[in-house]
């Protein structure tokens, strides 16, 4: 059976190397948002954008955040990383700046987006507990091409450890996280 997974990213930088990763052959892509989608459901205010990231990620086992450049510290990136881990999906993030954008362009690395948050008050948490992937490589299509080989197991292990963090579903927090930044994120499905 596919893991359902749904992508965090910064989309108005991020998106032509997010559709890289889903157009992977790894997923199978769900409810995907064109740009005039995504323009639609942010211009429909915070509330709008909450409740379609939360329709999204309802069924996820995991989240897998894209770091680029200036992922760190955006609004619904932040959200969706903290409501994955207050609800104990499966969460990881994979580093993606080496990957060429839709100009043919790569970018300088960004920091750790899960250095900083404080799921329950705690800081160094995530950091400590979510895994994240550095391809080793400077090429795209190197990069591409080590993602494409490691992802599904990558996404087993996040699973794998949120499962063995608590007991699966009955330990999820019930707190709420505010949420300003860029929207992104899509659902999708593992093909193993």
């Amino acid at each position: 059976m596919p893991r359902r997974v749904f992508l965090s990213y910064h989309h108005r930088l991020d998106a032509y190397r997010a559709i890289q990763i889903r157009e992977s052959g790894l997923i199978e892509p769900t409810d995907l948002a064109s740009d005039h989608v995504w323009a639609c459901i942010s211009r429909a205010g915070d509330s709008a954008v909450r409740r379609w990231i939360d329709e999204q990620m309802s069924e996820a086992d995991c989240v897998i955040v894209l770091i680029g450049q200036i992922s760190t510290g955006r609004q619904w990136i932040d959200y969706e990383i903290q409501r994955a881990w207050r609800e104990g999906r499966g969460l990881l993030g994979v580093h993606i700046h080496n990957l060429k954008n839709h100009y043919g362009s790569q970018t300088s690395k960004g920091p750790n987006p899960f250095a900083d948050l404080a799921p329950d008050g705690v800081r160094g948490v995530l950091e400590g507990s979510v895994r994240c992937y550095d391809p080793p490589y400077l090429t795209s299509s190197e990069v591409f091409e080590y993602i494409r080989h490691g992802l599904a197991d990558w996404i087993e292990r996040a699973i794998a450890n949120r499962r063995s963090d608590q007991t699966w579903p009955d330990t999820r927090s019930a707190k709420t996280i505010g949420a300003a930044g860029a929207v992104g994120g899509t659902a999708i499905n593992v093909i193993r």
